[in-house]
């Protein structure tokens, strides 16, 4: 994907110049929107294979239910099995211990906001 591509009206997904593979969610992610995200971050780990990934976390709502949480985690674990990078920028202070406590790497997290 080179330029930014909408799926659905909650995930974003573009190509940085360098290869890195963007996905930007945005707002709550209700059950629809957080079974897109997962169809994006397993399409993109598995099949496209970049060398980075970066979840792009700053308009993402807060309150992520369990299920979320434990996909954004799982994504971590899928790109090592795959050699991918995965990062998480920008999340917030909450969103950063949420992530933390369900598994997420701190080195993963990146750019943590106030």
């Amino acid at each position: 994907m080179s330029g930014p591509a909408v799926l659905g009206a909650a995930v974003e997904v573009s190509t940085n110049p360098d290869g890195t593979l963007v996905i930007r969610p945005h707002g709550t992610l209700g059950a629809a929107e957080a079974i897109e995200l997962r169809r994006v971050l397993v399409r993109a780990i598995r099949r496209d294979r970049p060398l980075r990934l970066v979840l792009e976390l700053a308009d993402l709502d807060d309150a992520l239910d369990s299920i979320n949480l434990g996909t954004l985690a799982a994504a971590c674990s899928l790109g090592d099995d795959y050699q991918v990078a995965v990062f998480l920028d920008r999340p917030s202070a909450v969103l950063a211990d949420n992530l933390t406590a369900a598994g997420v790497p701190a080195h993963r997290l990146r750019t943590i906001a106030g």
